[in-house]
């Protein structure tokens, strides 16, 4: 299952650039067979129909019983097997999952080590499993969607597990910046937000234009998102270069591509800027770097160096208020480059908040901090920086887990506001907008007969 799921992950292409000594890079995306009726359904993104979609008759899988596992043989010649236990502990009937809070209420704990079904029959609705009489006088009968087994096959895996696409980008962005408005985010049918949301997720960062240039209406757009997280430097935040904090954001220096938090156990997910003015001086260009690009990059170019920052941790505090100090937990333990079967899926690096490096070995020290250099490099080349310079009414969200975003020095008195995200709250929104706009295929399928409070019993997320 492990080995197989690395081939359901995003697919890297590239391509030699013979202008500059980089990559150019995008990720790509597998294609996965789905009825014609149920892709009719997902891109339509249109109430379901009254009747539930389902295989013909002479077109049903087959299905029958061994001593471990039932056997389902699907078109195609493709043949699932799934354990007795596994089949019994995922039943959804209302007296085994409650469909309202989408909660399991079977007791996993008193299903037989040895349950073992009476009968399976294939029926256009699904695998009907009939199990034996329990406690009760009456056998259970559990209802398994064919779209819902596929989804979920694991021996072997049948079902190719879609990563949304996400485009890798460097300075040439700026020809052509993920955009939306700020009337389309803030437009009760939510599509604007869904589109919002959807840019975030696929580049990274997005500007939104025509914010009016207060802090109300900046905080009303950040909760669009989700609730604000709270953190030492308040809520909702307004500040120009006063040092009211300890921290070098409160100044006007200029201040290298980073990611903030690190020295948090789970850095926050989204943080939103907003220029609100900037009087009687110059500068203070915003910078953006996809940090995922720049390790494509240097895990093709230099793949020893991409190693060694996606396995030694990183100290990092906090400590410029009296009454905190915020360090990660466990200290020392969270790399550079936070990776997942082949693919990076999150960016930690802010060299002003590095603490001691005592936790390397001797023989890789001069090692890692060649591959700092490496990084910065990168992280600091004409290809892989853009610069924009913000004006009030476009605010800025970028995706911390991704994005390294920076400053150049100013002067004159300049008024910033935003707020952090929480990942968890980021991604909640985004599946939902997903789940009303582009319904995965299983969820279209089963919506007319499983859909309860809103959301089908068998969505994929559950």
């Amino acid at each position: 299952m492990f080995k197989s799921s690395v081939k359901m992950l995003p697919r890297l292409s590239v391509k030699f650039n013979k202008s500059r000594p980089f990559l150019t890079h995008k990720y790509t995306t597998f294609s996965r067979p789905v009825s014609a009726t149920a892709a009719l359904r997902a891109t339509a993104a249109q109430p379901p129909p009254q009747e539930p979609t389902v295989p013909s008759k002479v077109h049903l899988p087959v299905s029958n019983i061994d001593n471990r596992k039932v056997v389902v043989g699907f078109e195609n010649r493709e043949w699932g097997r799934y354990h007795h236990i596994w089949l019994r502990d995922h039943c959804r009937c209302p007296h085994c999952y409650h469909p309202v809070t989408k909660q399991r209420l079977v007791n996993t704990f008193e299903i037989p080590r040895d349950v073992k079904p009476v009968k399976v029959e294939s029926k256009p609705e699904g695998l009907e499993v009939i199990w034996p009489s329990g406690q009760s006088s009456l056998p259970h009968t559990s209802l398994y969607p064919w779209s819902w087994l596929r989804y979920n096959s694991y021996d072997p895996p049948l079902h190719r597990r879609e990563a949304p696409e996400k485009i890798l980008w460097g300075s040439k962005i700026q020809q052509s910046p993920p955009t939306v408005s700020y009337d389309d985010v803030m437009a009760e049918d939510d599509q604007g937000l869904f589109k919002w949301v959807s840019q975030v997720d696929k580049f990274g960062f997005c500007f939104v234009s025509g914010v009016p240039t207060t802090p109300e209406a900046t905080e009303e757009l950040v909760k669009r998102i989700g609730f604000i997280r709270e953190t030492q430097y308040g809520k909702f935040w307004e500040f120009t270069a006063d040092q009211s904090k300890g921290d070098t954001a409160y100044t006007n220096i200029a201040l290298g591509a980073h990611t903030d938090n690190t020295y948090f156990t789970d850095p926050c997910g989204l943080q939103l800027f907003h220029l609100l003015s900037h009087t009687d001086g110059s500068g203070g260009s915003t910078l953006l770097v996809d940090g995922f690009y720049v390790a494509s990059l240097l895990k093709e170019l230099h793949p020893t160096a991409y190693e060694i920052l996606t396995r030694v941790g990183i100290p990092s505090h906090a400590a410029g208020e009296v009454d905190s100090i915020y360090t990660p937990t466990p200290q020392g333990t969270y790399p550079i480059l936070r990776e997942i079967n082949g693919e990076v899926i999150q960016v930690r690096w802010n060299n002003d908040d590095r603490s001691v490096m005592n936790n390397l070995a001797p023989a890789e020290l001069e090692e890692w901090y060649e591959a700092i250099r490496l990084w910065h490099k990168f992280i600091t080349s004409e290809d892989s920086e853009y610069w924009v310079q913000l004006s009030p009414g476009t605010a800025v969200v970028v995706d911390n887990h991704r994005v390294l975003h920076g400053r150049s020095a100013f002067t004159g008195k300049r008024r910033m506001c935003g707020a952090y995200v929480g990942v968890d709250e980021y991604r909640s929104k985004l599946a939902v907008l997903r789940e009303r706009f582009a319904p995965d295929p299983v969820s279209a399928d089963t919506a007319s007969f499983a859909t309860v409070n809103g959301r089908s019993i068998w969505s994929p997320s559950l």
